[in-house]
């Protein structure tokens, strides 16, 4: 993963998401912010489920949200593939991301 054919690694060693707004519409959220991967810089929104505030053993207020959503790796130049003998290829262009995020209030 971390060759010329993927992420390209001595090249582009960090891979970057820079927030620009955090907006909430009824009960739903949404992320929005600039993600770069292999010097390629693209605006993406995603949904973000907010899972609520919550005081762990020490009392200490945290915030634990869950973002959804997918990408497509080629929009980042991520373009290699091998055709398979049986038909189709190997990897697929949609990345799908799962992040759980907590928060701790300063």
């Amino acid at each position: 993963m971390k060759s010329g054919d993927f992420f390209d690694a001595d090249n582009f060693p960090k891979l970057t998401f820079k927030a620009s707004s955090f907006t909430k519409d009824g009960d739903d959220y949404e992320l929005t912010g600039d993600l770069t991967l292999r010097g390629v810089t693209k605006s993406v929104k995603f949904p973000v489920e907010f899972s609520g505030l919550m005081k762990n053993p020490w009392g200490n207020t945290k915030a634990e949200l869950n973002i959804y959503g997918k990408i497509n790796r080629k929009d980042w130049g991520l373009n290699w593939n091998s055709a398979l003998k049986t038909g189709g290829v190997l990897v697929g262009e949609e990345v799908k991301l799962n992040i759980e995020l907590q928060l701790a209030k300063q």
